[in-house]
């Protein structure tokens, strides 16, 4: 009896210091629940930190004055204007083109006639060919965010080889319109930022305005002013910044209020040194007898302001002479300060890393820029270029068109029904990088291919050329060359 007593006592303590210990448990499990991010919490350092959170498209609210501000921007700032054409000009050149895949030369040089001829007149404005077309799309989408493109058929009468254009629409024509039900849409469909969703939220139309909200009145939105365009005649160009993103934002929103601060804080220090150079010299003498009525500088009789006082006019560099008892005081601004440049260089470092653009193409200032520094931010800048013509660009504006040339083609008579998906089939040849070092650039492909590490092909394709082309044109160098008797060693020599 008695050992199982012993038992029972001992259980019946470990229970109780069990119990007592609870507290002081569930404290260490708070405790350990409390050891989170510092970005987490909600001390004195993180007071006043606003982060709703707000989906993918509620986020975007006041979508329309973030667009209208990054479009004042590009109009009125330095360098809102340089970040889009960095863009433009980089991610384009002159141009994206399309390489046919053909099984015979003769079907890939009609491939090419026919999209030679839909791109030369490919404008439904009838401005831009297609090329241009690019430029001006990648230019609006980094300072609006988005571009829509539209696909207009024409009519055999038009006069075009390929009865087909296309239309670039800003993103003001498609209203971020919210609706479950709308007049048109089909039932089960809802309208989110404009755009009409079917019941598993596939794009099913765009509903947009018959002409640009901000070249007229503005008047509240009705099923009147929309016109719903299927998403198979209309394609969305632009870069979702979170999943389930339905617009697109401008490329430097991260950065636009400092844009503004600083270009402000630049104007101000200009005019305060135009200012500060029309003051320079002033002379004051002593009064000798009355006031005189001729000015001394001009010979002319003296001009008083409405209030009697003496009208003085300035130019920058001069040194005026005053009337008798007269004389003035100016305040001392401060000037730009030593420290000036460097503070406004860092201000555009920012600028230029909150808009994705190399500092050094955003400004022109390659000072203390080493050659293997500017080559390190050059590559770092054409991988970010690759990765949105190869995932936005083309597969959004390029290829989509491609596919609607190919169809508007076999309506026409232009190309066979099987033929269609051979002309769809392409290789886009975005334009070539120049090289940075020529010599050692062309030197290191050239040890490449010599090595087996790459075709001569990708090589060439890599410059945006088509090796089949390039071949031709070796070959008809060298057919000339021997049809007039040029000596390959002659040709070699200095011209």
């Amino acid at each position: 009896m008695s050992k199982p007593g012993k038992k029972a006592r001992k259980a019946e303590k470990k229970a109780v210091q069990t119990s007592a210990s609870a507290p002081a448990a569930m404290a260490d499990v708070r405790l350990v629940a409390r050891a989170q991010y510092e970005a987490a919490g909600h001390g004195r350092r993180t007071r006043g930190w606003r982060a709703p959170s707000t989906g993918p498209n509620r986020a975007a609210a006041g979508l329309e004055t973030i667009r209208n501000r990054a479009r004042d921007a590009v109009r009125n700032t330095w360098t809102g204007a340089a970040n889009a054409r960095v863009w433009g000009t980089n991610l384009i050149g002159v141009g994206i083109i399309p390489r046919a895949e053909a099984k015979t030369a003769r079907r890939k040089q009609r491939y090419a006639e026919i999209w030679d001829a839909f791109a030369a007149a490919s404008d439904a404005d009838g401005v831009l060919d297609f090329y241009g077309q690019q430029t001006l799309a990648v230019e609006t989408v980094k300072s609006s965010g988005e571009i829509f493109i539209r696909f207009r058929p024409r009519r055999a009468d038009d006069g075009l080889m390929v009865p087909l254009q296309i239309q670039l629409l800003e993103s003001d024509m498609v209203p971020t319109l919210d609706a479950d039900s709308w007049p048109g849409m089909p039932v089960g469909h809802r309208m989110r930022q404009g755009i009409e969703l079917d019941r598993i939220g596939r794009r099913a139309a765009y509903w947009c305005y018959r002409e640009h909200p901000g070249d007229g009145p503005f008047i509240a939105v009705s099923h009147a002013d929309l016109v719903r365009v299927p998403a198979s005649e209309m394609r969305h160009m632009y870069k979702p910044t979170r999943p389930g993103a339905l617009r697109g934002v401008p490329c430097n929103v991260a950065v636009m209020t400092k844009q503004r601060s600083v270009d402000n804080l630049d104007d101000a220090v200009v005019l305060r040194q135009e200012l500060g150079n029309l003051y320079t010299m002033f002379i004051t003498r002593q009064p000798e007898g009355g006031a005189p009525e001729i000015d001394p500088i001009t010979g002319a009789p003296i001009e008083l302001d409405h209030d009697g006082s003496p009208m003085v006019g300035l130019e920058p560099g001069i040194a005026h002479e005053l009337a008798p008892g007269e004389d003035v005081k100016f305040s001392a601004p401060p000037d730009s300060g030593a420290n000036y440049a460097d503070f406004m260089r860092q201000q555009h470092l920012g600028i230029a890393a909150g808009g994705g653009t190399p500092y050094e193409l955003l400004t022109g200032d390659i000072r203390d820029v080493s050659d293997r520094t500017l080559r390190i931010v050059l590559n770092e800048f054409r991988r970010a270029c690759e990765q949105e013509q190869w995932q936005i660009i083309i597969p959004q504006f390029c290829q989509p068109v491609r596919d609607a040339v190919g169809r508007a083609a076999v309506l026409a008579g232009l190309l066979t029904p099987a033929e269609l998906p051979e002309f769809v089939r392409c290789t886009w040849a975005p334009h070539a990088w120049p090289y940075i070092h020529p010599t050692q650039d062309v030197q290191a492909k050239k040890m490449e291919v010599e090595a087996g590490f790459r075709s001569r092909a990708g090589v060439v394709a890599a410059n945006g050329d088509d090796v089949e082309q390039v071949d031709a044109e070796r070959a008809e160098d060298v057919a000339r060359e021997r049809r007039l008797k040029i000596n390959a060693a002659d040709s070699k020599g200095k011209l």
